[in-house]
C-alpha cells in the first residue's frame, strides 16, 4: 500500500516490519536477549503492553466470520471446554498428585497460570502464517478468553490456594476488567476508523503489533543472560520443560480433535499450546515468585519460535491431505495473514 504525507515514512517502516512474518516473531525474542538493558526500561509498561496487545486483537476481529462459526457450534464449545475446564483440571491434578504444588510451589503457580490462562491473542495470526485455519482459531480464542474472568478464579482458588498473592475473587475482577477495558477500546476504535481501514492497514497494525510485543519480551527476558550465567542447568531445565509442555498441549489436543480433520486438528493444537500467560501477568500485577517469573521468561522460547518450528510440518500436512493437483478449499492460504 502506497504511503503519503508526514506518517508516510514510519508507515512504510512498520508496514517493512509487519511482512516480516514468523521471522519478526523469533527476532523479537533474540534482540530483547541480546540487550538487557532495554528490558529493564520496559519492565513497568508489560500490563500496558499486554493491554495493547489486547486492543488490536479485539479491534481486528472478523464479526462476519465469527457468526458464521457460531452457527456451527459443536467444535468451538468442545475446543474451548478442552482449553478453558479441561487443560487447567489436567495440570493442577497432575501437579497435586504427584506432590509439585508442596515441592516447587514457585513452579507449580506458573504452570497452573499457565494453564489457567486463554490462548494467545495472537494465535490467530500466527495460525495463519502457518497456513493453518485462523477462523476457527478467532472464534475458540474469544469464546476461552470470555470464560477465563470465571474459569481461571475457580482453578486458582482450587488448586492454589495462599501459593498466589492474589485472592481469586480479585483475580477474576482483574481479568474480567482488563478485558472489558480492552473491548471497550477496540470498539471505539473500530467506529472511529471502520473496519474496512483497519483491513486496509493490516501491515502497518502487525508491525506496530511486533514492536508492542518486543517491549513484553524484553521486559520478561531482562534477567535472562545474568541467570542463565548463575543457573546455567536450572535454566535448561525450565526450557526442556516449556517446550515438553509446549508440545504435549499440541500432540495431546491433534489426537483429541483429530476426527474434525488433521489441519483443524493442527490449528487448535497451536491455539491450545500457546497460552495468554501475560494477561495473567497483567491481572498478578507481576506480584508472582521468581521461579514463576524464570519459567515465564522460558516458555517465551516455544511460543516465539513455534511458527518457524512448525511451519515445514504443516506444509507436509497440507500437501499429503491434498490430492494431486487438487485445492483444499477448506484452509487457509498460507500467505502472510
Amino acid at each position: 500500500m502506497p504511503f503519503s504525507g508526514p506518517l508516510a515514512v514510519p508507515l512504510r517502516a512498520l508496514s517493512w516490519l509487519g511482512d516480516q512474518g514468523t521471522r519478526a516473531v523469533a527476532a523479537v525474542l533474540l534482540v530483547a536477549i541480546a540487550v538487557p538493558p532495554v528490558g529493564e526500561l520496559t519492565r513497568p509498561y508489560v500490563t500496558h503492553a499486554i493491554f495493547l496487545l489486547l486492543c488490536i486483537s479485539f479491534m481486528r476481529v472478523d464479526i462476519a466470520m465469527l457468526s458464521a462459526h457460531l452457527r456451527r457450534p459443536r467444535l468451538v464449545l468442545l475446543a474451548t471446554a478442552w482449553t478453558t475446564i479441561a487443560v487447567p483440571a489436567l495440570v493442577g491434578s497432575i501437579g497435586h498428585i504427584t506432590g509439585a504444588d508442596a515441592a516447587a510451589p514457585g513452579l507449580y503457580l506458573a504452570l497452573m497460570l499457565q494453564a489457567s490462562a486463554s490462548p494467545m491473542m495472537a494465535s490467530p495470526a500466527l495460525a495463519a502464517l502457518m497456513g493453518l485455519d485462523a477462523t476457527l482459531v478467532l472464534i475458540t480464542l474469544v469464546t476461552s478468553t470470555a470464560l477465563v474472568p470465571f474459569t481461571a478464579p475457580l482453578f486458582a482458588y482450587v488448586f492454589l490456594g495462599e501459593t498466589l498473592a492474589l485472592s481469586p475473587a480479585a483475580l477474576g475482577l482483574k481479568l474480567a476488567g482488563i478485558l472489558a477495558a480492552a473491548l471497550a477500546v477496540a470498539a471505539v476504535i473500530r467506529l472511529a476508523f471502520g473496519s474496512d481501514r483497519i483491513r486496509r492497514y493490516r501491515a502497518p497494525i502487525d508491525g506496530f503489533n511486533i514492536l508492542i510485543l518486543f517491549v513484553f519480551a524484553s521486559a520478561i527476558m531482562a534477567h535472562f543472560l545474568i541467570d542463565l550465567v548463575a543457573s546455567p542447568f536450572r535454566m535448561l531445565g525450565l526450557a526442556v520443560l516449556a517446550f515438553a509442555v509446549f508440545f504435549l498441549l499440541l500432540g495431546i489436543t491433534m489426537l483429541l480433535f483429530r476426527r474434525f480433520g488433521r489441519e483443524r486438528a493442527m490449528a487448535l493444537g497451536v491455539m491450545v499450546s500457546l497460552r495468554n500467560m501475560g494477561l495473567m501477568l497483567a491481572a498478578t500485577d507481576g506480584a508472582i515468585p521468581g521461579m514463576t517469573w524464570l519459567y515465564f521468561a522460558m516458555s517465551q522460547f516455544p511460543i516465539h519460535l513455534a511458527p518457524q518450528l512448525l511451519r515445514p510440518v504443516v506444509d507436509r500436512l497440507r500437501s499429503s491431505s491434498l490430492p494431486s493437483g487438487g485445492t483444499d478449499h477448506g484452509a487457509i492460504s498460507p500467505a502472510r495473514e
